[in-house]
């Protein structure tokens, strides 16, 4: 199938891409494309305006600092994948991106476009919502920052008001005993996980584990996260009892099926995975 008819924009700043959005009714932002255009190709999307902001140099941009790293809005999955320095500071941002789609998907797809498609699925969803991480949308009011808790509010849905873009992603960098892990199954490489965990466990100075905590893919309508202090707060890597975070977990999911997972194989998965991720970052 192909796209109802629209009107396209290219702006040459963020600026004439804010007023436009400002003013046009039914609009969308095209970044890379990799979730809109398919939306509009099967007619479940049909903006009226499209509003092309790849080739805005302003927003193609991946700044470390000693706080954070931060993405702009037309910057590509392949492009964070590849940034050493970014890898460096988030190790989870490169881990991630391993796993997202394929690699002529990430080519062309935008990591900020990705967040705002909130899609629950998402690898980076989950990525900023454990993280804590921000991003900030810009409008003819100003700049607005949006906490991941806020801005993910459901399946497909975020909380960006019609008239704001998305200009950057803001990824705040662990303390160095903080480690973290990602693990997904998914039918094949490259598709959408049937579920995924990623994960942050806090080590104190005496080898033990003071905190931990998990955000899941695929599982519930917005990256769901789990404190799992209560079942390994205070204990070496060694002395975790598979078994207890196991059923720890399947005991606080309630994760829906569909044509790909019933709810009780990605109930399992869940309990399966965390174990994992708290292996590899322990």
């Amino acid at each position: 199938m192909k796209p109802s008819s629209f009107d396209y924009h290219r702006p040459e700043s963020v600026e004439e891409a804010v007023a436009l959005l400002d003013h046009l009714e039914d609009a969308k932002v095209l970044a890379g494309g990799q979730s809109l255009v398919p939306l509009m190709n099967f007619r479940l999307a049909a903006p009226v305006h499209l509003i092309d902001i790849s080739r805005l140099n302003e927003l193609r941009s991946i700044g470390v600092s000693h706080e954070a790293v931060t993405v702009g809005a037309a910057t590509t999955h392949s492009e964070l994948l590849d940034h050493d320095e970014a890898a460096s500071a988030v190790p989870l941002l490169r881990e991630a991106e391993r796993l997202v789609a394929h690699e002529v998907i990430r080519n062309r797809g935008t990591v900020c476009g990705s967040l705002a498609h909130a899609d629950p699925s998402g690898e980076l969803t989950a990525v900023l919502a454990l993280l804590g991480g921000t991003v900030r949308a810009r409008s003819v009011a100003g700049v607005r920052t949006i906490d991941a808790r806020e801005f993910f509010v459901g399946p497909l849905q975020s909380s960006l008001a019609d008239n704001e873009l998305l200009v950057e992603a803001v990824f705040p960098r662990l303390p160095d005993s903080t480690t973290t892990a990602i693990r997904e199954v998914a039918r094949r490489h490259g598709d959408y996980a049937v579920c995924g965990v990623v994960g942050a466990v806090d080590r104190e100075p005496s080898g033990t584990i003071g905190s931990a905590r998990v955000a899941f893919i695929s599982l519930a309508p917005t990256p769901l996260i789990l404190d799992l202090a209560d079942v390994v707060a205070g204990r070496s890597p060694v002395e975790i009892e598979k078994a207890d975070v196991y059923d720890f977990v399947i005991e606080r999911v309630n994760p829906s099926g569909d044509v790909h997972a019933s709810a009780d194989y990605r109930r399992h998965l869940a309990g399966v995975l965390v174990c994992d991720v708290l292996a590899a970052a322990s």
